[in-house]
């Protein structure tokens, strides 16, 4: 499970409502029926429509001011693996979902603990992805678009006579490197804009900056995890565990699925690779045989090419022999938009 948490973003200033963030998550129902229509839903309904979250959203931001966000923007990101093992059912999906937002209200350093029903939220469940400009995909495609692009242009050249050359043999090698482009799906060559094969199925939530009466602000973006301060001689207790709520919600998916988690496919171990990647080796190499192969088997699926397993077992070679192999890997992996482990 890949969860994001942003804040509402519009230049310098933020904008006064949720509409162009909410028009946006409606980019799946563009020529459905109202009966086709995926709509919105909160922790007790199940079909909200676009209006009704602008209202409630826009309405409850009262003493915010320009430069504060309205709202957060959370995303769920369930990997292929996930979805299987809950046979990417909607109905399974929303109360994952409800679930998951007691994890993040529960996830606030407060006085009196937050609950689920302080905050307002709304969730929309999309079952599409298009490749983005900064795809791994598309940028190693463009490489040889560009140089095709090029080539095209030097028959232009050749033709008006600002350069000298055979449109033939220029020709020739725009086919070669027509053959060479590395990613197609289908046949087709994969481009910005086209649609991810596989599962793709993730929520988009919008939640409230203030409470559901409009009185308290809780920020999952605020700099503090857990802090104490005083204030009109007063202990304000303030922040948001993000950590926390990650691994909670994790763990929320594997009780309520029966869900047996590889240790690459954690928070925990994302987390671990970002800081201290030489450590994150050392654990995936230390699991038990059935759970590394496993591992491996996962990375793989994913697109990440591993090393050969019979390695060595001394730490100092594993680190010189495959280290700098798998690291650059993992970092091809992280890149990538599809989420696969």
């Amino acid at each position: 499970m890949y969860i994001t948490v942003t804040k509402q973003h519009m230049d310098a200033n933020f904008s006064q409502s949720a509409s162009d963030f909410v028009n946006y998550l409606e980019k799946e129902n563009e020529g459905r029926s109202p009966d086709l229509k995926e709509l919105f839903f909160d922790q007790y309904n199940d079909r909200l429509e676009a209006d009704h979250v602008i209202k409630e959203i826009d309405g409850n931001t009262a003493k915010l001011k320009k430069k504060e966000p309205k709202f957060y923007s959370l995303t769920l990101n369930p990997s292929k693996s996930e979805l299987k093992a809950i046979n990417n059912d909607p109905a399974l999906l929303r109360l994952y979902v409800r679930e998951a937002m007691k994890d993040y209200a529960a996830s606030f350093y407060r006085e009196n603990q937050v609950s689920v029903d302080s905050i307002k939220y709304y969730a929309k469940i999309e079952y599409e992805r298009n490749f983005k400009g900064f795809d791994r995909q598309v940028k190693e495609n463009q490489v040889f678009k560009a140089q095709i692009a090029k080539l095209e242009n030097d028959i232009w050249k050749v033709e008006r006579g600002e350069l000298q050359g055979s449109t033939k043999k220029i020709q020739r090698q725009i086919e070669v490197l027509k053959a060479q482009i590395p990613h197609r799906i289908d046949g087709q060559i994969v481009k910005q804009g086209m649609k991810k094969p596989g599962l793709q199925t993730h929520v988009h939530i919008i939640v409230s900056r203030k409470d559901v009466t409009n009185r308290f602000s809780l920020s999952p973006g605020s700099k503090y995890m857990e802090s104490e301060s005083t204030l009109n001689g007063k202990k304000v207790m303030r922040g948001f565990k993000r950590d926390e709520f990650f691994e909670k919600a994790e763990k929320t998916f594997d009780k309520l699925f029966d869900y047996d988690r590889n240790y690459v496919q954690t928070y925990a171990a994302r987390k671990t690779y970002s800081k201290d990647p030489y450590t994150y080796f050392a654990k995936l190499m230390n699991l038990p045989t059935n759970e590394k192969s496993m591992a491996f088997k996962i990375l793989g699926k994913a697109g990440v090419s591993v090393p050969n397993l019979n390695i060595p077992k001394n730490q100092v070679q594993l680190a010189v022999k495959t280290f700098k192999h798998l690291k650059k890997a993992m970092r091809v992996a992280q890149n990538a938009a599809s989420i696969g482990i």
